[in-house]
């Protein structure tokens, strides 16, 4: 490819005063576009928006819908070509001029010349981006009103005056950053686009229309669609882009469909190229449609050495978890729609699974969550049962049939969409959603499906309170514990003046110490003078007396002891024991008698003591365990069940009210497919909501659905079963014969990428 040399001191693309440069020009080549944005990213000047969208623009129309382009898609019908692959259409790169790109800069520049310029450090106002979006709205030709290809770029509205709905944001934006207004962002979700603006670019309006219908939705806030819930706005947590991302959001526009099953590789190249550029300059961190589309590209073309597909797609689920609370739905989609492609259908399970937690984030808006919903009907209507179809041929044991796990996301796939349901104006779940359901969950035989622990938000209250109450039996029991030790620590210390003995030594006799036998004894001893003026002795002073004789005996036994060391053992025992001084003391009339112990004893005396201290604390543990008992128990969930771990069994929470209904059907030995298809298209199982005033009169077929699964749960699975479900599916059809027709919606046929 030819490349263009660039001096040194040229400046940027542009200075944003109306004049571009010509040493940019001309680009002949991919890497010259290439070097095009590099130079703009990489400039202290911000990148001008309208410049890179003509020139990109312009390119992509070149190359899919030119002549050239045109005689290439006939030459490919002929050959017969059908294939979904990206296809050569052999039309040479489009040369871009100055010539060119100045005359449509100047044209959008005189466009916007009946709109204010701002005075120095001015900043928008929402007068100001409605007269913008109002300039560039009228100037379109009222046929383009539909999302059509190859409508996003300005080179699509400078030449013919057509724009989709992105187009005309993107067109605002740019029309903005030209008159000089320096805080108007884009804003994207995952399906439309807005515009924010001030200081901290909180404040929002809507520029354009969505959908296919022409209705005006300029001038508008958003606040009115997040609080609705919808999808279209993420819940206030859409991409709000800086410049380098809006140069992003300009390169995932592009489209690269030549045909409904073909593509323009030259198109994909250069959208590639320029994704890897801002990806490397980190633009994309925060855009995760940007990084699952760079994964889609790379997956059919691998460019980059260290960086797979694989990586991509688990960068952009990253992103949308740390920067937008996992509220984006495409990111997952893209990854599980690659491993299924890849054929490991328990990752992509796991994906549509973890795409489906994020829909039940939102309330399902018809008009609005069109796309999201053609997405995930696509999911459950053929990628799903194409592939139970093609495992349950077999019978490997390594078959997803086998797997309790795949049928735990299966589960918790539709859940997600049952709860996207609830609340919303709209039924989702017609009958053409059920009759793939019912036939998915045949495939898993009992023993599959009995594996899988299913669980409801109550039984999670439940436990969380069980959880709560056991916490605080616990503490009780410590603070019991902990008063049980300082009652011990009290009874082990020698709380005299000054001297203090430790819990470990032992005491001397067994005289009372406490200061309540103390009081006691006061009337009848006489008390110590040392332990009155010094804290030490005993506080009696008979007891210092009978501790001296207690003294002199244990002296005197030792030294026994010793001179009869030398007589035989059974002599020297009998000797010991019959060694005993006796000390008698009167006083007042009454007399105490203190017998000095022998060795042997001693050592028991010393076990007695032990055994009381021990029986303190068992009557101290008793009382524990006397508080733990008067406390609510929490249910004993056995978590290292052996059977349990080799199995693997997952555990499950349904959320939403239709399969909470299914629980005991789905973990039923024999099912009940009639009972099952009729609560899943039951109309209703949440209470409405009309203009925020939630109604809560259920519709006749939820009690109908109630009836027919009691009836089916009673009868079996046999015909009685069928019969009863088909009876309330009659009553239900002739209560709700109004709605019928929105309950046999059809998924509307779109061409790929669009």
């Amino acid at each position: 490819m030819s490349t263009v040399t660039r001096s040194a001191s040229a400046s940027p693309c542009m200075a944003l005063n109306g004049i571009v440069d010509a040493s940019l020009f001309p680009l002949k080549s991919t890497s010259d576009v290439v070097n095009l944005f590099r130079r703009s990213l990489t400039s202290a000047i911000e990148p001008d928006l309208t410049l890179l969208s003509i020139v990109v623009g312009y390119i992509e129309l070149s190359l899919t819908t030119g002549e050239a382009a045109q005689a290439a898609q006939a030459a490919q019908a002929t050959l017969g070509g059908s294939s979904d692959v990206i296809m050569g259409n052999s039309v040479p790169f489009p040369v871009v001029t100055h010539e060119l790109i100045a005359g449509l800069y100047k044209k959008f520049q005189n466009i916007l010349s009946v709109v204010e310029k701002p005075k120095p450090h001015r900043q928008a106002t929402r007068d100001i981006i409605k007269k913008v979006s109002d300039v560039i709205w009228n100037s379109l030709i009222r046929s383009s009103y539909k999302d059509r290809a190859h409508l996003q770029n300005l080179y699509s509205y400078l030449s013919g005056n057509k724009l989709d709905c992105f187009g005309v944001a993107l067109a605002t934006t740019a029309g903005c950053q030209l008159l000089g207004y320096r805080d108007v962002r884009l804003a994207i979700s995952e399906d439309h686009a807005w515009v924010v603006f001030g200081q901290k670019h909180v404040e929002s309006i809507e520029v354009t229309w969505h959908g296919k219908g022409s209705e005006d939705k300029r001038g508008q806030d958003i606040g009115a669609g997040i609080e609705s819930g919808s999808w279209l706005y993420l819940g206030g947590l859409a991409v709000v882009c800086e410049r380098g991302m809006e140069v992003a959001a300009i390169c995932v526009a592009l489209n690269i469909s030549l045909s409904a099953n073909s593509d323009c590789v030259e198109v994909a190249e250069l959208q590639q190229q320029l994704l890897w550029l801002l990806y490397d300059l980190g633009h994309l961190k925060r855009y995760p449609m940007a990084l699952g589309l760079l994964g889609e590209l790379e997956e059919i073309n691998r460019t980059h050495r260290s960086i797979g597909c694989e990586q991509l797609f688990r960068e952009a689920i990253e992103s949308s978890r740390t920067h937008y609370h996992n509220h984006h739905v495409y990111p997952h989609i893209f990854q599980g729609n690659y491993y299924n492609r890849l054929l490991k259908y328990r990752e992509a399970f796991a994906a549509w699974a973890n795409a489906a937690d994020v829909i039940r984030l939102y309330t399902y808006q018809c008009r609005d969550d069109e796309e999201i919903y053609k997405e995930l009907l696509d999911i459950a209507n053929e990628l799903i049962p194409y592939v139970m179809k093609t495992e349950s041929s077999g019978h490997s044991a390594r078959s997803i049939i086998r797997d309790s796990e795949v049928f735990a996301n299966l589960l918790r796939f539709y859940d997600g969409i049952c709860q996207w349901e609830e609340d919303s104006l709209t039924p989702i779940l017609h009958i053409g959603w059920a009759k793939p359901l019912v036939t998915n969950i045949t495939k898993f035989d009992y023993d599959i499906r009995s594996q899988v622990v299913i669980k409801l938000p109550e039984d999670l209250e439940a436990e969380q309170a069980a959880a709560l109450e056991a916490k605080k039996a616990a503490a009780a029991v410590a603070a019991a514990a902990a008063t049980a030790e300082a009652l011990l620590h009290l009874e082990g210390n020698n709380n005299n003046n000054n001297s203090v003995v430790k819990k470990d030594e032992k005491p001397k006799s067994e005289l009372p110490t406490t200061l309540a036998d103390l009081t006691a004894a006061c009337g009848e001893k006489i008390l110590n003078p040392d332990f009155l003026l010094q804290g030490g002795g005993q506080p009696f002073a008979d007891q210092k007396q009978q501790t001296a004789a207690v003294v002199a005996a244990e002296q005197t036994t030792s030294s026994e002891a010793t001179h009869n060391n030398n007589n035989n053992c059974s002599n020297s025992n009998n000797t010991d024991k019959e060694a005993k001084t006796s000390t008698t003391t009167s006083n007042g009339g009454s007399s105490n008698t203190l017998t000095q112990l022998s060795p042997s004893e001693a050592n028991e005396t010393q076990q007695q003591k032990a055994q009381h201290k021990e029986a303190k604390l068992e009557e101290s543990s008793n009382k524990s365990n006397a508080l733990v008992e008067q406390a609510p128990l929490a249910p004993l969930v056995d978590d290292y069940d052996p059977f349990e771990i080799m199995l693997k069994r997952p555990v499950i929470t349904l959320y939403s009210q239709k399969m909470k209904g299914l629980k005991d059907l789905l973990l039923a030995e024999k099912l009940n497919t009639h009972a099952i298809s009729l609560q899943v298209t039951a109309q209703s199982v949440a209470s409405r909501k009309v203009r925020g005033v939630a109604d809560n009169r259920q519709p006749a077929t939820i009690s109908a659905t109630i009836t027919a699964i009691s009836s089916a749960e009673g009868i079996g699975a046999g015909g009685g079963g069928g019969n009863a479900a088909n009876a309330a599916a009659s009553g239900a059809s002739s209560a709700s014969s109004g709605d019928s027709s929105t309950l046999a919606a059809t998924r509307p046929k779109r061409t790929r990428r669009e």
